[in-house]
């Protein structure tokens, strides 16, 4: 449907769209009870439907991004950063500029990080910082070295900069995306880090070994519906399992890999914990140790969750590798 009347009477369309869409199905009986990875599967499912269905409610862009119904706001800079220059009339879904907006303030206003004692400022389509238990294990985890670093996966810059803040003397981030590339700089730069931490386009590892190799991957083996998901969802463990299968070959003598991984897909019959320790096995990595926490999230309380007994039982690790 395009919607060529009043802005904000398509945004109480949406909204009654999307109670429509969540209205929730009648309990299921004991005796229906699904597995983990079922209804993890149903979840995705239900998920992707919602999307589909609202994104069919679709508002006209004028080629400067502006939005030529009447009560709109101006979205023409929050468009600009996601789309990049305009140069012709479009149509977009309302869902979608909305999202928009809400990347933009994100981009604006930053993301408090504790461990930083600043903020981080994502970029539209990188994966925010918001779980702060993952960084909080890199920023009290004991160095095993402050002579270089490289992170892997830089996304946002958040975990270069925290090794750069503590110490590391040099610093090299990957990322393969363009738009995380842009942000990590700007992050970067921004905190007064940029002589410290070089960024590299590229998939996984830069040129050479190092000391300390960090890396945060996706943490559910899963194919991702958008590209903010690629963050949360790795297919068949692509990076994972690039990261464990190419760390030997970049850590020099008693280096250490930090793997920042949560046990959710395991939780979910996703990936087993065997099927972890044989891959650190497999590519001659062993374990010297690991520290857990637990989630700090909403989520993890929310019993009405569908995933709420997986999400319960979360730990977040960070596991301590070497070459054997």
């Amino acid at each position: 449907m395009l919607w060529r009347g009043d802005f904000q009477n398509a945004r109480q369309l949406l909204q009654a769209l999307a109670r429509r869409v969540e209205r929730k199905p009648r309990k299921a009986s004991p005796a229906a009870a699904t597995a983990p990875v079922d209804a993890f599967n149903q979840h995705r499912q239900a998920q992707s439907r919602r999307a589909r269905i609202l994104a069919m409610l679709l508002l006209p862009l004028e080629a400067d991004y502006s939005v030529p119904l009447r009560r709109a706001p101006d979205l023409r800079q929050a468009c600009l950063e996601a789309y990049g220059p305009g140069d012709t009339p479009s149509v977009v879904s309302l869902r979608e500029l909305l999202g928009l907006i809400g990347a933009h303030e994100w981009r604006r206003k930053g993301v408090a990080v504790a461990a930083l004692g600043d903020r981080i400022h994502p970029h539209y389509g990188v994966f925010a910082p918001i779980r702060g238990e993952y960084v909080g294990l890199v920023a009290t985890t004991p160095l095993s070295a402050t002579t270089l670093a490289f992170d892997i996966g830089t996304g946002t810059g958040v975990l270069a900069t925290l090794l750069a803040r503590r110490g590391i003397a040099r610093v090299v981030a990957t990322d393969q995306d363009p738009r995380a590339l842009a942000c990590a700089r700007e992050n970067i730069a921004r905190l007064g880090y940029a002589g410290q931490v070089e960024i590299i386009q590229a998939d996984l590892f830069p040129p050479g070994r190092a000391p300390l190799v960090v890396c945060n991957p996706p943490w559910l083996p899963a194919r991702p519906s958008s590209p903010i998901e690629c963050a949360v969802y790795d297919p068949e463990s692509r990076m994972l399992l690039g990261f464990i299968n190419g760390l030997a070959a970049h850590l020099t003598p008693q280096g250490e890999g930090w793997l920042i991984l949560s046990d959710l897909a395991e939780h979910l019959g996703l990936r087993s914990r065997a099927e972890l320790l044989a891959a650190f096995d497999a590519a001659g990595l062993k374990v010297l140790g690991r520290v857990d926490v637990r989630p700090e999230h909403p989520r993890a309380a929310d019993a009405s969750d569908p995933l709420h007994a997986a999400r319960a039982a979360e730990v977040t690790s960070l596991w301590r590798l070497a070459a054997k």
